[in-house]
């Protein structure tokens, strides 16, 4: 298996390679050159497995380069019992009829990017002893909250690397802005900036790409790589939890091997729901892709009128992590949509720097559209959809969660199209406790602390307290940094210290 880029695809490297580097020199992203076929005797085989096995099934297809022995280090230490919460790893509740949540929160840190970011330390430890020379990796992360705290309890005194992770100052969640401040580690650093999500976005692929950065890098025997989804070794892992889920749903007696399923994702920067697409790709027989936004719905505009426009107004939102108008992993779909032509990526992501927007042609959407359907909710749907779900299924969700359920119920409204579904439900409802204790509430807001907050919605609802988040209330602060998006790479040179 090689990998290709995006914006330029005459180029061939392996998997390690492209996990080592994480973004290609021309600023492109990494995908694989073909997709490998899992039929419906494979995804068969696959129901008794456990999910370290499962994983191992996917993940050897892409990862070609890495021998059984690294295989099963990597996975069996990244989904070892001891830190998750489900013996299942992500299991899959029904919740009603055909409407099953894909809980994919049960890792250390509480939020899907666990499922992803325990495997990726351990796949960059193996892909640097093949590639990197001995280097130093620093890790370089922009965070709309998830990702950040991820990355760094899974990178945490990882040895030969390094990583610093920058969030907007106001677009977290106290609980989001908490774990990461707090994060133990003697490789790790944390850094606020004056911005939003998609400026520190922007920063970090501008200081990926800045020639003389990474010369002063290579002096000092270090090289960048990314946690961020534009890694593919950050999106590989993802691809396995759709199959996972799918043969639990078999074993639940929902469906039968074949039956098609929709699959309904809260999106911002593109990745969870993109993994579902390459699923597909490969077999796994899924009809539809819903893509479910908040108010800053860029995406869903996207996938109903063809044209990507960022130029609009930037809300900060109760479901901080979709809070993005730069969807970074839809440069990989519209690379493979459009046949695998690189030109046309390289003209479209010129437009979006230049302009902030783009269209794309007529049969390009109405392909695209073929496989996505799109709708997006509003704070106050949000809010009535966390209640009125926790009223009728004693089932409680976070924000982000929420927005699914509200598209994915609107969906069925107005197509009828009524097959069993999976619904992502993405992070633990505590770490968004003011906003879901408020949704519970009916809106009254109490005058709580944080963790106040989080055991007057226990007392409320009954619904377990995640242990990482618990033990956060009495963790001492380490990082206070803030700086302005135009100083990101100075404050880079701090925190590694040269």
């Amino acid at each position: 298996m090689l990998y290709t880029s995006t914006r330029d695809n005459s180029i061939r490297v392996s998997a390690s390679q492209a996990i080592a580097r994480g973004i290609s020199e021309e600023g492109g992203l990494f995908v694989p050159c073909e997709l490998p076929e899992i039929s419906l005797d494979r995804i068969s085989s696959m129901i008794p497995m456990s999910y370290i096995d499962r994983a191992k099934t996917i993940l050897r297809e892409f990862l070609t380069d890495f021998t059984e022995e690294e295989l099963d280090y990597c996975v069996s230490g990244a989904y070892a019992a001891e830190k998750f919460s489900s013996k299942k790893i992500a299991p899959t509740v029904n919740i009603d009829g055909n409407k099953n949540i894909l809980e994919l929160w049960h890792g250390p840190t509480c939020a899907f990017k666990d499922m992803a970011l325990q495997l990726l330390p351990y796949l960059m430890t193996v892909s640097a002893k093949k590639t990197a020379d001995g280097k130093t990796i620093v890790i370089l992360v922009a965070t709309s909250g998830d990702t950040g705290k991820a990355a760094l309890e899974g990178f945490k005194n990882v040895d030969n690397t390094k990583i610093l992770v920058f969030y907007p100052v106001d677009g977290v969640s106290p609980m989001q802005k908490l774990q990461m401040t707090t994060q133990e580690g003697e490789n790790v650093a944390v850094c606020a900036i004056n911005g939003n999500f998609d400026d520190a976005q922007s920063a970090v692929k501008s200081i990926f790409t800045d020639n003389e950065i990474k010369s002063l890098l290579a002096e000092k025997n270090m090289m960048f790589s990314s946690a961020n989804s534009i890694n593919w070794g950050r999106l590989v892992p993802q691809i396995v939890y759709y199959f996972s889920t799918y043969c639990d749903l078999v074993d639940m007696g929902k469906i039968k091997v074949g039956d098609e399923i929709n699959v309904v994702v809260p999106t911002g920067n593109f990745g969870n729901i993109l993994a579902c697409y390459y699923a597909k790709r490969m077999g796994l027989p899924v009809k539809k892709m819903i893509c479910a936004s908040n108010s800053n719905n860029v995406l869903t505009d996207f996938l109903k009128t063809g044209t990507y426009d960022k130029n609009r107004k930037f809300y900060t939102t109760t479901s901080p992590s979709m809070d993005i108008l730069i969807s970074s992993n839809l440069e990989r779909l519209l690379y493979h949509m459009s046949g695998e032509d690189d030109r046309l990526v390289v003209d479209l992501m010129s437009r979006l720097s230049t302009d902030g927007k783009y269209t794309v042609s007529d049969k390009l959407i109405s392909d695209i559209q073929e496989m996505f359907d799109a709708g997006y909710t509003d704070e106050e749907s949000v809010d009535s959809t966390i209640k009125s779900h926790f009223d009728r299924y004693s089932y409680l969700c976070d924000t982000h969660t929420a927005v699914a359920v509200k598209v994915y119920d609107e969906y069925v409204e107005r197509t009828g199209d009524d097959i069993p579904s999976v619904i992502d439900s993405t992070a633990s409802p505590y770490k968004f406790s003011a906003s879901v204790l408020s949704a519970v509430l009916n809106g009254e807001k109490p005058q709580l602390d944080e963790f106040e907050m989080v055991e007057e919605l226990n007392r409320i609802t009954n619904a377990d307290i995640p242990t990482p988040l618990a033990s956060l209330k009495d963790k001492e602060v380490r990082f206070n940094n803030v700086c302005d998006k135009e100083n990101m790479s100075e404050m880079v040179f701090k925190l590694l210290n040269i």
